[in-house]
């Protein structure tokens, strides 16, 4: 399949494949500062196409812009620009792969500007000083990359226009997540996945739900204190709200109706994790007024209904705290426009706490000081310049011990660790007042959805280790996050079915607070002039709230590395997923917008393409935690105040400007290698124990036979010995007879007897013994014996069988009888005899009484 061309400015391609180097005229001189970079004015000549491209574009991925001979200013490395409908990808020309730190998604940049920069002319230089065209572009995930490109080619100009379209595009639909579509990545209904939540935080383990039981309502169960509200189902009482609410047992619909008109945007009080002592519940602000005297029937009940136990016949009151997460003068602010806080003395027997946690802008603000600090005091920045090396190493003090503290302390000014702090202190204050006191605890902000949830969703972590496993991770996000609406699409600068979050052409304008102007190093190389114009960023509401969230959990993570299924590599790639917007879980502001956009049919799931990962390489891949020990911590986390001091989180925070040292996670890889290499050897130490096995068993059943060989030997053995007795006893017959006897030892036994041949003519008779075993009545064939006896006649014209049988055996009768009926038989017509002796008979005959009786 060809790849669309470039639709704005110039047409350029990408080099042949076969081209690894550029050509004289190509030659980007400059090895890694601003000051060395020179450009050529030629422009690249037109290739077509590499055809290796189609192996690094996802389904569904088509190129819009392409733009060759483009510098990563970062790392000063060549290579060739593309824009498409997913992401900027940047190509090696040397290696011909794609490169991390310049592969961004569009719905990850966060704003870009074009920059001009100009160097100083050199002192013979009499034309006008050359000008270089950057690109800045700065991600939500961290990192700020820079790319140079050719003057008078026009190829920034097209990239540029391709982002203004592309970044923040005016309509839903239009993000990659539609385009690509579910795949093999099909989501399920999360209504489903949410109400299973409930079942299983009621008790109710043994129900599964089901599309069916969604349609016909039938999914308002309960238990003996709390039961699923289907009052919200078509999304009337609070648009914002999940289909289903977990509410006080006690409590009516029609309650709850009264009650939802005296929370901002109709937000009341409903419970997001509960067991038989206590329950976490979220709201929105109440609606007392700037006088913080309006006050509500409806409201009071429910709140009161939530730390209200029953105890066979009578009730009793459990402490109540209501967490206001906002600081104190913002909330007394917030009742100048109809919000406020409660008044303790109208809800019995509570407490109100001030968690003082600052609002979107604050945190976006911070977040931005951050990057800008880890941009200039990385090991290398967007500049591409180490920070030991920038402006003498100013950056480290210069020398200057107090200028070196003044430079680290900017760290600490950001404010984003101090933030997540707060954020930290607070959840672990909820979750010790419901693990230790049994108390319930209402959380709240301005809307109720970014500080409460950040709140509750962290304290239903340390309360509940189902939440620490990979499954029951992914039911507390789309639980307290996704259904309880918490506006992903405002907070990431994306389109919304609302529309409210969407700036796409003001946002993408938007200069950073630490451009390239800030840094003195920056300033020393050149003047810039940035072409978009600055706006404030107060204007929108975009917010790393969820991103902040999840740099709580990796602080957790670092302070109970047994208690976690998942590890840091989890969570880098859940935040990657969700700011690239390639699944559509995490679209739109709350459940009923997914549901009128169709996004679980529409779009592929997040859950799915992760579980797919970790299939790939089973319980060693990288999303699993390899010293997750679930026995250590099966109860709740309660992390004491001194712990909970926040670092910058490697995994995430330093990948992109400090490399070397975001590998903190190498120890993990080793561990899994290492547990890997066991489970393989200890595999196969199975396997050589089940041969070990079975070779036993065969060498078990060999001893048997070779005894079974050895009795059947033995028998043998004693066969021939009588054999060889016998041999012997007809020897002794033969020779008393004063026969010449002559014995040969073949297989057979064969016996030879001869007389003087001399005297008469020579007969043969041949005498067969075969004895039977006695005791089995088993044949020996190596037991009979053959005799091969030679006699002279003394009458030829006379029988010579009867003479001799006569003269042999006396019980032969001269009319041609035998009384001996066991005596062989003689044949007539052959010139043999056979003779079957039996050994016992021989034994018992005495020679003298039978053969030599006197007559």
């Amino acid at each position: 399949m060809d790849l669309p061309r470039t639709r704005v400015g110039r047409s350029t391609s990408l080099r042949d494949p076969s081209d690894t180097r550029f050509t004289d005229s190509d030659k980007i001189e400059g090895a890694g500062s601003w000051e060395t970079l020179e450009w050529t004015k030629i422009e690249p000549v037109s290739r077509s196409v590499p055809q290796g491209l189609q192996g690094f574009l996802l389904e569904a991925e088509r190129v819009i812009v392409e733009g060759c001979g483009v510098v990563l200013v970062n790392t000063d490395e060549a290579g060739t620009l593309f824009v498409t409908n997913f992401r900027l990808l940047f190509l090696s020309d040397g290696s011909r792969n794609v490169i991390a730190l310049g592969t961004i998604p569009l719905a990850t940049i966060e704003k870009f500007n074009k920059i001009v920069m100009k160097l100083p002319a050199a002192p013979r230089q009499t034309d006008r000083s050359p000008s270089r065209r950057l690109l800045q572009v700065i991600g939500k995930d961290m990192r700020i990359i820079v790319f140079g490109f050719r003057p008078r080619t026009k190829q920034r100009r097209a990239v540029y226009d391709a982002l203004l379209r592309c970044t923040k595009p005016l309509r839903i639909w239009d993000l990659y997540a539609f385009a690509s579509g579910p795949s093999t990545f099909t989501n399920s209904d999360p209504k489903v996945r949410l109400l299973d939540e409930y079942f299983r935080l009621l008790g109710l383990s043994s129900y599964h739900a089901s599309t069916r039981m969604i349609e016909d309502g039938s999914f308002t169960l309960s238990n003996e204190l709390w039961r699923i509200s289907s009052l919200n189902s078509s999304y009337t009482m609070c648009p914002t709200y999940p289909f289903a609410l977990l509410i006080p047992r006690s409590t009516s619909d029609e309650e709850l109706l009264q009650a939802s008109t005296f929370r901002g945007r109709c937000r009341l009080p409903v419970i997001t994790w509960c067991n038989r002592g206590a329950v976490l519940a979220r709201s929105a602000q109440p609606l007392v007024g700037i006088m913080m005297n309006m006050r509500s029937n409806a409201d009071e009940k429910l709140v009161a209904a939530l730390c209200t136990q029953i105890f066979g016949s009578r009730e009793q009151r459990r402490k109540l705290y209501i967490a206001d997460a906002r600081p104190r003068k913002n909330a007394l602010a917030n009742g100048a426009m109809g919000g406020g806080s409660e008044s303790s003395s109208n809800y019995f027997q509570s407490e109100i706490v001030f968690f003082g946690i600052d609002n979107i802008h604050a945190m976006r603000e911070s977040l931005v000081r951050l990057r800008d600090y880890l941009d200039t005091h990385g090991s290398t920045s967007s500049d591409g310049m180490s920070s030991f090396l920038r402006h003498g190493g100013w950056t480290w003090g210069g020398g200057n011990l107090s200028s070196m503290s003044a430079s680290v302390s900017t760290l600490g000014d950001s404010g984003w660790l101090i933030h997540v702090q707060s954020v930290l202190a607070g959840s672990a204050w909820i979750a010790a007042r419901v693990a230790l006191e049994s108390a319930s605890v209402l959380v709240h902000c301005s809307d109720g959805w970014d500080r409460t949830t950040q709140l509750v969703s962290l304290a239903s972590l340390l309360l509940d280790p189902y939440y620490r496993t990979i499954k029951g991770f992914q039911a507390l996000v789309e639980k307290d996050w996704l259904a309880f609406g918490h506006p992903f699409a405002d907070r990431a600068g994306m389109p919304s079915l609302s529309g409210s979050g969407s700036m796409p052409f003001e946002l993408s304008r938007q200069s950073s607070t630490g451009s390239f102007s800030s840094s003195p190093s920056r300033q020393a190389s050149g003047s810039f002039t940035s072409q978009a114009p600055a706006t404030s960023h107060t204007q929108n509401n975009y917010s790393p709230i969820f991103l902040q969230w999840v740099d709580c959990v990796s602080q957790l993570l670092r302070l109970y590395p047994l208690a976690f299924e998942f590890s840091s590599g989890f969570l880098v790639d859940l935040l990657d997923s969700i700011l690239s917007c390639r699944f559509g879980n995490f679209l739109c502001n709350s459940e009923k917008e997914r549901q009128q956009a169709g996004i679980s049919d529409s779009c592929g799931c997040l859950w799915v393409y992760m579980a797919d990962m970790r299939a790939s390489h089973g319980g060693y891949h990288v999303h699993y935690n390899p010293f997750y020990e679930p026995s250590k911590h099966n109860g709740p986390l309660l992390p004491p105040a001194a712990a909970l001091a926040p670092t910058v989180w490697p995994q995430f925070h330093l990948r992109w400007a400090c490399p070397m040292e975001s590998q903190a996670g190498e120890l993990e890889a080793q561990c899994r290698n290492m547990s890997k290499r066991f489970t393989e050897l200890q595999k196969a130490k199975e396997e050589t124990d089940a041969r070990v096995k079975e070779t036993t068993a065969t060498m078990e059943s060999l001893a048997a036979e070779l005894r079974n060989e050895k009795v059947i030997s033995t028998s043998a053995k004693e066969l021939a010995s009588r054999a060889t007795r016998e041999s012997a006893a007809i020897k002794r017959a033969l020779q008393s007879l004063g026969c010449k006897v002559h014995f040969s030892g073949d297989g057979d036994r064969t016996v030879g007897i001869e007389s003087n041949p001399t005297e008469i003519p020579q007969k043969s008779v041949y005498f067969s013994s075969k004895e039977e075993s006695a005791g089995s009545g088993v044949s020996n064939e190596k037991s009979e014996l053959s005799v091969s006896v030679t006699v002279l006649a003394d009458d030829v014209s006379n029988n010579p069988i009867n003479r001799f049988c006569e003269s042999l055996c006396p019980l032969h009768t001269r009319e041609g009888g035998c009384r001996w009926p066991d005596a062989a038989c003689a044949q007539f017509g052959s010139q043999f005899v056979g003779l079957k002796a039996n050994f016992d008979a021989f034994d018992r005959l005495s020679i003298y009484d039978r053969y030599f009786q006197p007559e």
